[in-house]
């Protein structure tokens, strides 16, 4: 494989990168944790997410400067053939070419998998957008909030919130949808480490969340002809929050038979406990609504200190309700070292860290994301361009420094 320039497992992979917003960069930052070589390439206005504040750079906010760490930027106008052709020479040396365009508007560009392969057998392209190309929807444009209303998610929050639509306050499409991209990815390498041959992978998020949401929610409609409605009641139902306790809110998960004789013990087995709702998990599946009212019912007489501390001696699942300002001094996440701060040229910044760990080769976060097209110059040299071709590039306005 090329040379990167990172350390961790996917050092001297090289990605061309034509990804913007959160769902590519998220899957390209990954590889970029793990030591591969990732090249951004933007157009000369840039990825509209540097511009999102806050930041001490109009043109690096927070957001974008956490999610292109590590990653080097170059700069081309694909809608002039100069740059087209640059881009071609480029990833000849490439392992992996990743875009998030429509399919239409990658082949307007002479950038579809064809045209890859011709300078690059070996090469894995790989499509992140919103809906397959071959579907009614393939031209629909396509953002996170789209994604989670389109693929369920927001009709099933609506059973939390009073039978009103809401989104989940993350990103949650996009950054699955660039999980998947990675895992899909690094599978085409590992195909391609065997075969010898590259190949093309789409990664559509709207068939990405339905295929996340349904893993539990298909349910009885798993069946043909189906045995109930396609939605995993425990996870639906109306009384599935938080739990109140005298003085605030805790998350409890009681759900083996063990954790549910567990609880009751600690309680001194009161009469409710004998009711046939809570004799078996499929019971209490059936009857969740009135399950979880019963326990709603008892931890709003204790201390959120007390369930706390009854629950972990027992061994049953609870957890204090964190907001983000309480994670940034996390003890747990302070002890193992997951906030990784940086003195870096866009200031002092503190990075969530990878979340997973290698024995052998670990990964490393890299640089704050560059600057708009800060690495164009050595990036096109690296490609094969000589001195005068990148002037030209740069005087024609086909490339940025």
């Amino acid at each position: 494989m090329s040379g990167g320039h990172g350390k961790g497992p996917l050092a001297g992979v090289r990605i061309v990168d034509l990804t913007s917003v959160v769902m590519g960069p998220y899957a390209t930052q990954i590889f970029a944790d793990l030591g591969a070589d990732v090249i951004k390439v933007e157009s000369p206005d840039g990825d509209t997410t540097r511009h999102l504040p806050p930041g001490h750079d109009t043109a690096r906010g927070g957001m974008f400067l956490n999610v292109n760490r590590g990653k080097r930027s170059l700069v081309l106008d694909l809608k002039r053939p100069a740059a087209g052709v640059a881009l071609l020479a480029l990833a000849r040396d490439a392992d992996v070419f990743v875009h998030s365009m429509r399919a239409q508007a990658i082949g307007r560009l002479g950038l579809d998998y064809a045209a890859l392969k011709e300078v690059n057998p070996r090469i894995i392209y790989a499509n992140l957008y919103g809906f397959a190309r071959n579907g009614p929807y393939c031209d629909y444009p396509a953002y996170d909030d789209i994604v989670q209303a389109a693929s369920g998610l927001v009709d099933l929050q609506a059973r939390l919130s009073d039978g009103k639509p809401t989104y989940l306050a993350t990103l949650v499409a996009d950054k699955v949808g660039g999980l998947t991209g990675a895992y899909a990815i690094i599978a085409a390498l590992f195909a391609r480490e065997r075969s010898g041959e590259g190949q093309e992978i789409e990664i559509p998020m709207f068939e990405t969340m339905v295929s996340f949401t349904m893993v539990e929610h298909l349910c009885g409609s798993l069946f043909d002809p189906p045995l109930g409605p396609p939605e995993y009641p425990r996870v639906v139902a109306a009384s599935r929050r938080p739990y109140a306790t005298s003085d605030g809110h805790i998350g409890v998960m009681i759900y083996t038979d063990k954790q549910w004789r567990a609880f009751f013990t600690a309680l001194g087995d009161p009469d409710w406990s004998k009711d046939d709702i809570f004799a078996s998990l499929g019971n209490r599946t059936r009857h969740i609504g009135a399950v979880l009212d019963r326990v709603a019912g008892e931890l709003v007489k204790r201390s959120s200190a007390e369930w706390l501390d009854l629950f972990r001696n027992v061994n049953i699942p609870v957890m204090a309700i964190a907001s983000p300002q309480d994670l940034l001094h996390d003890r747990h996440l302070v002890d193992t070292g997951f906030w990784v701060e940086r003195d870096t040229e866009a200031g002092q910044l503190r990075y969530p860290g990878i979340p997973t760990t290698f024995s052998a080769t670990p990964g490393e976060i890299g640089d704050a994301a560059p600057g708009l097209g800060a690495d164009s110059r050595a990036i096109l040299a690296e490609a094969g361009l000589g001195e005068e071709a990148i002037n030209a590039l740069i005087a024609s306005g086909a490339a940025r420094e």
